[in-house]
């Protein structure tokens, strides 16, 4: 089978002049031939009766799971049989995307388009992000320098810098070396854009002046009597909402058939919320009747997050949910080695299982619609098909075989009549948590219910956290726990198999803009780093100036 590249030149895209017109938008921003973005006054236009539902997963592997495949596809499959369907999706960060883990426009014959700008530079919503969150530092450096009048104390800047890389000499750095007049020297550090907490504002404000609101929150520092410092403080809110300005408008791009997608902020579910931006699910709740919209990575990282932060902040309340998975997959998680997973393995198959049957039972807390995806792999014998079909059958939950990747939408029709009909049914929504309870509470809540860990330990620096933000008044706020994706755990090295873990949070951080609390465990870093193998070295122009190598 060809590249997803090579499937993406070969594409006939559609200006996307055509794509407004079919959706009766007559008001947009056009960035080249295919891009657009959508001004915010169609966020506040939601249909009461449009339907929104959750593509989500088991725990990732080296096999893949196909999860923002199986969204794209979902979403072509949808208007195949009759409906005006829409794919909101995240945008890629350039770091996986040079790193290892790839990009995420989907793959095959199930893409949106044009793949290549969307997973570099797309509208330049990152940049603009990532100079809003340099301004704030280059202000709070230049305030200290000025004379410091709030009294920050520079060893307790809790404010970083960023780059939509992975970059991972810039994990700790000292600035302000040489001269008096160079500024004054510490020690810093840098985030990936997408784990800052700009990124996560831009995706869970509903308007410009909210947006302005959350940043003026953000706290920046603390001073030497203990007090946050905002980035109000530091007089530096309306110069981010300026360089804003135009990021917050969500981008409308097209499926490799047209679909009409929104692909809008981006934060990774393993240390930040995982979520696409409220702006583009409402947008989408107000053009399609149905918005198929993805979290990243499992159902114990993005889903619980997408349910508990982003539909509690932003007053949504989703239809259904879809969890994808694989054979090859299942197996992996039961210990079969990566060159075995194409062959036929009923008993280790029925022992992986287990990690599906872990998410179906979680997604239950939240709602009763939810449905699986069997992505299809060409290795897959109708034994094994069968065997995942018979025991989520015991379970009360359908599973559906897909195909989108090698056949488009058509390969995912039965999935999204089976869909239509689950959704003709009231979902129960349910969060986890209240917000009144305790932060211990609420995190011990999330680690033993979704995580299926025995306890919690806390370590001495986050018995300090919980305190502090106990004493300032932020402990009624949601939780948004950063850990490995590969691993229901905080290890990613642990098996299905063994039951008897605790989950240990090393620290908590207060992101008051956003509005949560981010619980930090095991070696999560918010700074990732190059592979020996990067997808960098691979990536380059042709002869015609085209992008080759990219996937």
């Amino acid at each position: 089978m060809k590249t997803d590249i090579e499937i993406a030149k070969e594409a006939q895209l559609k200006d996307i002049d055509e794509i407004c017109k079919d959706l009766g938008i007559d008001d947009y921003e056009k960035y080249g031939n295919y891009k657009a973005k959508l001004p915010l006054a169609y966020a506040g236009k939601m249909k009461k009766d449009s339907k929104l539902i959750l593509v989500t997963a088991t725990n990732p592997t080296p096999s893949g799971e196909g999860k923002t495949t199986l969204n794209i596809g979902l979403s072509m499959a949808l208007n195949k049989i009759g409906k005006k369907a829409i794919s909101v999706l995240r945008e890629p960060s350039m770091g996986p995307s040079f790193g290892r883990k790839g990009g995420a426009a989907g793959g095959g014959y199930s893409q949106v388009l044009p793949m290549d700008e969307i997973n570099l530079h797309f509208t330049g919503d990152f940049h603009a992000i990532t100079s809003a969150v340099n301004l704030v530092a280059a202000i709070l450096d230049n305030h200290i320098y000025q004379g410091n009048e709030k009294r920050i104390d520079p060893k307790r800047i809790v404010w970083r810098r960023c780059v939509d890389l992975n970059d991972r000499a810039l994990r700790n750095v000292v600035i302000g070396l040489g001269n008096r007049t160079d500024g004054v020297s510490r020690e810093d550090k840098f985030d990936i854009t997408v784990a800052t907490e700009m990124m996560a504002v831009l995706c869970l404000a509903t308007s410009i002046e909210d947006f302005r609101e959350k940043v003026s929150k953000m706290i920046v520092a603390y001073d030497y009597d203990n007090n946050p410092v905002t980035v109000d403080d530091i007089k530096a809110t309306g110069s981010v909402a300026v360089v804003m300005k135009e990021a917050l408008k969500p981008n409308l791009v097209q499926t490799i058939e047209h679909t009409p997608a929104l692909i809008h902020g981006g934060p990774f579910a393993n240390i930040a919320h995982g979520c696409n931006s409220l702006l583009a699910t409402k947008t989408g709740l107000g053009i399609a009747d149905y918005v198929v919209t993805e979290a990243g990575f499992g159902a114990d990282l993005g889903a619980e997050k997408f349910n508990d932060i982003k539909c509690r902040l932003g007053g949504l309340t989703p239809s259904a949910s879809v969890i994808v998975t694989s054979i090859r997959s299942l197996k992996y998680h039961a210990g079969v080695d990566f060159e075995n997973l194409k062959e036929e393995n009923l008993e280790k198959l029925e022992l992986g299982f287990k990690n599906l049957k872990i998410h179906i039972e979680n997604m239950r807390k939240f709602g009763k619609n939810i449905i699986v995806a069997i992505n299809k792999f060409d290795t897959d014998t109708d034994k094994e098909i069968e065997l995942v079909k018979k025991m989520t059958e015991k379970l009360g939950v359908k599973a559906v075989e897909t195909s989108v990747f090698t056949d488009g939408g058509a390969g995912g029709k039965e999935l999204a009549q089976n869909l239509v009909e689950l959704c003709e049914n009231d979902n129960d929504f349910n969060y986890l948590y209240d917000l009144d309870q305790g932060v211990k509470e609420k995190i011990e809540t999330i680690a033993k219910e979704i995580y299926r860990a025995k306890g919690v330990v806390y370590s001495k620096k986050c018995e300090k956290d919980i305190k502090k933000i106990e004493d300032l008044g932020y402990q009624n706020l949601p939780i948004c726990v950063a850990k490995t994706p590969y691993s229901l755990s905080d290890d990613g090295n642990i098996n299905i198999t063994e039951d008897d873990y605790d989950i240990t949070i090393r620290e908590i951080r207060i992101n008051a803009g956003a509005g949560f609390l981010v619980a930090y465990t095991g070696n999560i870093l918010t700074m990732p780093g190059l592979p020996k193998a990067a997808n960098a070295y691979k990536i380059d122009l042709d002869e015609n100036n085209e992008v080759v190598g990219l996937f």
